[in-house]
């Protein structure tokens, strides 16, 4: 009989409120599925930008094995020392290596060691960083040797850019899923090489609107084209997105990546 993990991974948490959807939903998600494990994309959980301590020991309470990042991971400063001495919030792994923080990091889940890794798009993302590609090479061979179950995030504006990732590493990782645009895509799928695929989660927070931020200065900003401040959106409904991917422990390929898509039409 196949020994096998399920794993929740969840997109885009963003502010206070996709906190408290996050809160309200995990503890009955886990008992009804049977997750062994879950991974949140937390770059946007405070304010909608970054993350802070406090916010990585919020994850901590309940029951988060990784935090995974992206371009918004220093928008808090507070940050900054916290991860050059943990490796619980993941920053992506092709920054430069002066950075602080970890790219890749591991867990235990039923036993096995599980292996994270965190990497970042180059396509429209504003910043310079090493080829996600050869960077992905590397830290694979490095954390297969110590499990084959390997998750990765890679936090992307481009599907181009995931999916080129995916099939260069299939059958070397248990599953790549895309972060970032906060839109959950309908491309879940095992590649061919057992390798569990989805372009993008989707996000936790508030439904109506601009993916986790209040709408209405955004509106406006595209009509006079002028500065403008927006905060995290906090009307119901509330959408969790994200997958359970099922992994086989002895080889680390994907057997099943299922969507979730909960909607919430309860205030907090």
């Amino acid at each position: 009989m196949t020994d096998s993990i399920k794993v929740f991974l969840i997109g885009d948490l963003f502010g206070k409120t996709g906190r408290d959807v996050f809160a309200r939903h995990i503890s009955n998600l886990r008992k009804e599925h049977a997750i062994d494990a879950v991974i949140v994309n937390g770059e946007n959980s405070a304010d909608g930008k970054g993350i802070t301590p406090d916010i990585a020991n919020f994850f901590k309470d309940h029951g988060v094995s990784v935090v995974t990042t992206g371009n918004h991971v220093w928008d808090k400063k507070d940050i900054v020392p916290y991860m050059s001495e943990h490796d619980f919030v993941l920053r992506p792994a092709n920054y430069p290596d002066e950075c602080p923080g970890f790219g890749m990091t591991f867990f235990t889940c039923k036993g096995y060691q599980v292996g994270v890794i965190n990497l970042m798009g180059r396509i429209f993302m504003g910043v310079h960083l090493d080829n996600h590609l050869e960077k992905a090479k590397d830290f694979i061979v490095q954390a297969r040797k110590i499990t084959p179950i390997i998750l990765v995030d890679m936090h992307a504006e481009s599907h181009y850019e995931k999916i080129c990732l995916a099939y260069f590493i299939d059958g070397t990782v248990s599953a790549v899923v895309g972060t970032h645009t906060h839109v959950q895509t309908a491309d879940a799928r095992i590649l061919p090489q057992g390798t569990a695929y989805i372009s993008d989660l989707g996000m936790v927070g508030s439904l109506n609107s601009m993916i986790g931020a209040t709408k209405e200065p955004l509106i406006k900003k595209f009509l006079n084209q002028m500065p403008t401040r927006h905060g995290v959106a906090i009307d119901a409904p509330y959408v969790l997105a994200g997958a359970f991917v099922t992994i086989d422990t002895q080889t680390g390929k994907a057997i099943n990546i299922k969507t979730v898509y909960l909607v919430d039409k309860e205030p907090l």
